[in-house]
């Protein structure tokens, strides 16, 4: 059995999205160009290093990785495809323990480094505008935000537990008393104690196979016979929401198939689409256009960081207000598919913004 070994690098650039092996990346460049010479130009090496390196890993690892025949397009061998496609589900899945690890590491060298830099910890939902907020934070604000990805629920938990300074988390917010958002997040918000701060709009959808080729344009869609779905584990903001529109158009959740199949995060319900192991899974649409799939908008719903009363005035966070507000945080976060940046940095009355919030609670 082979054995994985991971380093890290400093470097005063933008990091990689991801983890990086240099063999993947030489099997994604064959199989995305069709050639040696065109993985050569993607990668900028010569043709001799890429076709070296190529045979080199083949005998480490015993097995054919790319099919050589003359006057043929390079084609990777059935082995080489189930490499490349089981690094990338990987990668896919792990993407927020990723996240979180790197923003670890990051924190702990900007406070070794710079004694002064601001330093905000968060727990939230995974999203795709969080590591731009985080880079824009740091180079415009020398401000250092600490995000730990979770699920909505554990997120809010975190920051009633005292574990951390804001958290995040999204929900549909026009949702009745007894809607299963109320249900979820009522009881972990009091007006007077949190305080919201809008983040971001964002659209949740179907996420589908490029072109749709089943036609599926509602949930009632999932529950055509042969139709696989990719749910999100509960606690998880998406789950909720998902819960959320079945209960608007009363769809029992025991006629979709796949309903009880959870993925941890939005790009890896997309990789399960993408890889055909999945038909449709709800998610942003952001993640669906980053893996070149196709997607059905079917709500708007809003993404808040949370805090408490008594943290709004301390000057990290004011300084992340005053960086949300700006024109530079707006031009990153609607170049990302599906967000708007509307109200981004206001802090916003909680009983307004969420209409099932009362004081009493609902009768039974």
């Amino acid at each position: 059995m082979h054995r994985v070994q991971l380093t890290y690098t400093l470097t005063g650039t933008p990091a990689r999205a991801d983890l990086h092996h240099p063999l993947m990346a030489l099997l994604g460049a064959v199989h995305d160009t069709g050639s040696i010479s065109g993985a050569a130009r993607r990668l900028d090496l010569s043709y001799r290093h890429v076709w070296g390196e190529l045979k080199r890993w083949e005998g480490e690892l015993g097995q054919t990785l790319v099919l050589w025949v003359k006057g043929q397009p390079a084609l990777l061998s059935p082995f080489g495809e189930k490499l490349l496609w089981a690094e990338r589900r990987a990668q896919a899945r792990l993407a927020p323990q990723i996240e979180a690890l790197r923003s670890e590491l990051e924190q702990a060298f900007a406070i070794a480094f710079d004694e002064r830099a601001g330093v905000i910890p968060i727990t939230a939902s995974h999203d795709d505008a969080l590591p731009l907020l985080r880079a824009l934070a740091q180079r415009e604000a020398r401000l250092h935000l600490d995000i730990t990805f979770s699920g909505s629920v554990d997120a809010l938990a975190a920051l009633n537990d005292g574990r951390c300074l804001m958290a995040g988390f999204h929900a549909l917010v026009e949702s009745p008393l007894r809607s299963p958002t109320a249900g979820v997040y009522r009881g972990m918000l009091r007006p007077g104690q949190h305080k919201l701060v809008a983040f971001a709009q964002r659209i949740q959808g179907l996420m589908v196979a490029p072109d749709n080729p089943l036609g599926l344009a509602t949930l009632t869609d999932l529950q055509r016979p042969g139709v696989r779905f990719a749910n999100r584990a509960r606690g998880t903001g998406t789950r909720v929401v998902f819960d959320e529109l079945l209960a608007r158009q009363k769809l029992p959740a025991t006629g979709i198939s796949g309903h009880d199949r959870t993925e941890p995060s939005h790009r890896s319900a997309a990789e399960a689409v993408a890889s055909g192991s999945a038909d449709a899974a709800l998610g942003i649409e952001a993640a669906a256009r980053a893996r070149g799939l196709g997607f059905v908008p079917l709500a708007c719903e809003q993404y808040f960081l949370v805090t408490l009363q008594h943290a709004l005035d301390q000057p990290p966070v004011q300084a992340l207000l005053e960086l949300l507000k700006s024109e530079a945080w707006r031009t990153q976060l609607e170049s990302l598919p599906g967000y708007s940046a509307q109200s981004s940095g206001e802090v916003l009355s909680l009983r307004r913004v969420l209409p099932w919030w009362s004081y009493r609670k609902p009768k039974t």
